[in-house]
């Protein structure tokens, strides 16, 4: 049961490969529980342990390589190891990142370097609400960084630095994690998040640092005032499994849209992240809407809630 939980968490950010599908391609689970998706979220708490001070200095990531799957994209293998896109592409010039097939051998970079050596721009200020890791059945481990946005702006760029040690605080590994979207809306929750490939102790635990933070002006062009709404979410008896549905939509007055993107964040009842989903559509035409459909999986405990956001670009 273990291996197979393990099988479903990673499906979580695969994003069918070659011919990017609008649903997700996930059996539905037996005996779903249907409720409407709740807005508010349980107080967590304020300073997570394993929070490092910005100006704490961290261990340099180490890049590796990796073999693309059946289903996978550049998009999806940034998201899972917690990369830019831009970043995998340059890491990878001789790959055609449209036609990827199953077997290519990427390189997967680190975070990179500052060989020029100017400054550092503080990241804006967020609230880091927690940080949760789970193993996987092959030793690798997942990990979320539960970051709020308090400010009417969007936040865009927002990355952070997981670095696991071992129960002596030796070093073990260490790598970037990042949003589902490219954004973090205002007054919004939404996970980091970071795989780490075997071999990981299971004792392992997280230190984070905030790395990167930017709050956009108002009316920044390159985003549009998307809404998610009619959501519903159908939890299936064991709360490993939710199949999720909604809308899109757009104002009047807005652009229309080319791009976009939904994020599903599953919580247990302790209100711990325990799985996020990102779906990807096409376009939405001003005063028109989307529907999405996606199956959202836990890796920790039992799924009581989910909870969504919506990215939309011209």
């Amino acid at each position: 049961m273990r291996r197979f939980l393990s099988f479903v968490f990673c499906l979580l950010f695969f994003l069918t490969a070659c011919a990017p599908q609008p649903v997700s391609s996930t059996p539905q689970p037996a005996d779903l529980l249907p409720y409407l998706t709740a807005t508010a979220q349980a107080p967590l708490q304020p300073t997570p342990e394993g929070l490092v001070p910005l100006k704490t200095p961290l261990p340099s990531p180490t890049p590796f390589t990796y073999t693309v799957g059946q289903g996978e994209t550049i998009s999806s293998i940034a998201l899972k190891f917690g990369v830019s896109i831009d970043d995998l592409i340059a890491a990878n010039p001789e790959v055609n990142p449209s036609a990827m097939s199953i077997g290519t051998v990427l390189k997967v970079p680190s975070r990179p370097e500052n060989p020029s050596g100017e400054s550092t721009p503080t990241p804006a200020p967020l609230t880091v609400e927690q940080i949760e890791c789970y193993p996987t059945a092959n030793r690798g481990m997942w990990c979320f960084v539960l970051v709020h946005n308090e400010f009417p702006e969007f936040m865009e760029n927002v990355s952070a630095q997981v670095t696991l040690v071992d129960a002596n605080e030796a070093f073990l590994a260490t790598q970037t994690a990042l949003l589902p979207l490219n954004i973090l809306p205002p007054n919004t929750s939404l996970p980091l998040a970071v795989y780490f490939p075997p071999e990981i102790p299971l004792d392992a635990r997280p230190q984070v640092q905030i790395l990167t933070a930017i709050r956009l002006l108002p009316g920044d062009s390159r985003y549009l005032p998307a809404s998610v709404n009619n959501t519903l979410v159908q939890v299936n008896a064991e709360g490993h499994f939710a199949q999720v549905s909604g809308e899109v939509r757009l104002p009047v007055e807005s652009t229309a849209a080319t791009q976009v993107w939904v994020a599903a964040v599953a919580y247990d009842e302790s209100g711990r992240v325990v799985g996020v989903k990102r779906w990807e559509g096409g376009g939405v035409q001003p005063g028109g809407s989307l529907p999405f459909e996606m199956t959202v999986a836990s890796l920790g405990g039992r799924m009581t809630r989910v909870e969504f956001a919506v990215e939309a670009r011209p």
